[in-house]
């Protein structure tokens, strides 16, 4: 190649250079330069990926106390079979509105809807009480133990206007059997 390059003339070395560099430039604009920040984007990556580590790992690290937390709300709340909840809301219902001093005039058929973690009893009942009856029998139904609480109200007043005369919409959550639960109910009918 020296010897070719030798037998030139200094016009055509210089256009043979020249031919080069910009090959050169050609290929370093087609081939090198578009990588000239992969660097970096591996770095940022890596980075968000050791920061992502991190938060899983603390996420991980909680798992312990998440669970621990999980078990005291599953035994902290009565367990009611699911045979026995629609029973036991209306009698949660009536036993309240005595207690309040009035009583329910009608009961709607209840029904009953499921998710990941309760199973919800929707039941709509027709009261007529005095205003503080009324509202301590909401109060009461909040207040107690029980996953009670209201979905609609509708409030009138009765004829001779001495009452109100109300349709309540109560919901209740009760806790899916868990396999402990299940089990302890299991046991104690054993026995």
């Amino acid at each position: 190649m020296k010897k070719y390059f030798s037998q030139l003339r200094p016009l055509e070395r210089r256009l043979v250079v020249g031919v080069a560099v910009v090959l050169i430039i050609v290929l370093n604009w087609e081939f090198i330069w578009p990588h000239f920040s992969d660097l970096s984007n591996y770095r940022a990556r890596r980075d968000s990926a050791a920061d992502k580590l991190k938060k899983y790992q603390a996420q991980v690290a909680e798992l312990p106390a998440l669970q621990a937390k999980v078990k005291s709300y599953e035994s902290e709340g009565e367990f009611v079979a699911p045979e026995d909840q629609a029973i036991e809301f209306m009698r949660t219902i009536q036993a309240q509105a005595a207690g309040c001093g009035f009583g329910v005039q009608s009961f709607s058929r209840s029904t009953m809807h499921t998710n990941q973690f309760f199973m919800e009893q929707v039941q709509s009942i027709n009261v007529q009480a005095e205003e503080k009856n009324l509202v301590d029998f909401l109060y009461k139904l909040g207040s107690g133990s029980s996953m009670i609480r209201v979905r609609d109200l509708s409030l009138q007043p009765d004829v001779p206007r001495q009452r109100l005369t109300a349709v309540v919409g109560l919901v209740a959550s009760y806790q899916k059997s868990s396999p402990a639960a299940t089990a302890k109910i299991a046991t104690a009918k054993a026995k």
